[in-house]
């Protein structure tokens, strides 16, 4: 009798996971701004607009959850575009350190294409492995038109020792990614000196 209960049980189990692997689910990514970010010299006089376009071939999802066998099921979905996400991250890093943010006529413009922003969930033996990677291009040009700066900013987040693949684990790994996407595009001093151009070139025109 009691075997025929935990094989029950086993099934409902079973069942109940199958049915969430099918079930679309979405989730709401959250930046968290960088610990101890310190206000630059001069950043007060510069306004910043900053535009993100999403050039992902995929838009309709950032990850997908998987069976036990690695097989994708149902998407996983973000509560905000893409995008959006994106450009608020940039703005909250700009804002930290003491640029003002501006409309298009702003004294210099950030454009961003967003490529990739995916979790891929990998599958392990005992256990499995939550791996997103952020891939986007950024351009910084003074309100002239003039190039100051173009980098490729490629950057990985990763929720390790996985038990089920899941929205929560594709989140916590994707807000990693973002995360060290803004952490490697602002301690690029390049990209910094690029915001600050206007300021100088100002000052040497007095």
């Amino acid at each position: 009798m009691k075997a025929n209960v935990l094989a029950f049980a086993c099934c409902v189990a079973v069942a109940g996971l199958s049915g969430c692997a099918l079930t679309t689910e979405q989730v709401e990514l959250n930046y968290i701004q960088q610990a101890g970010a310190a206000r630059i010299a001069g950043a007060e006089n510069v306004s910043v607009n900053v535009q993100v376009a999403d050039q992902r071939l995929d838009k309709s999802k950032i990850s997908s959850k998987k069976n036990g066998y690695g097989m994708e099921m149902a998407p996983i979905t973000a509560a905000e575009d893409v995008a959006v996400t994106v450009r608020k991250a940039i703005e909250k890093e700009l804002q930290a350190r003491g640029f003002q943010l501006g409309s298009e006529a702003a004294l210099v413009k950030i454009a961003a294409d967003l490529t990739r922003f995916y979790n891929d969930h990998k599958m392990g033996f005992f256990a499995g492995d939550a791996v997103a990677d952020l891939n986007m291009s950024v351009i910084v040009k003074s309100n002239s038109g003039a190039l100051l700066y173009s980098k490729q900013i490629v950057a990985q987040g990763m929720e390790k020792n996985t038990q089920l693949a899941t929205g929560n684990n594709a989140r916590i790994a994707l807000e990693r990614a973002l995360e060290n996407g803004m952490k490697t595009l602002f301690e690029d001093r390049a990209f910094v000196s690029a915001l600050l151009v206007s300021t100088e070139s100002k000052a040497a025109s007095k």
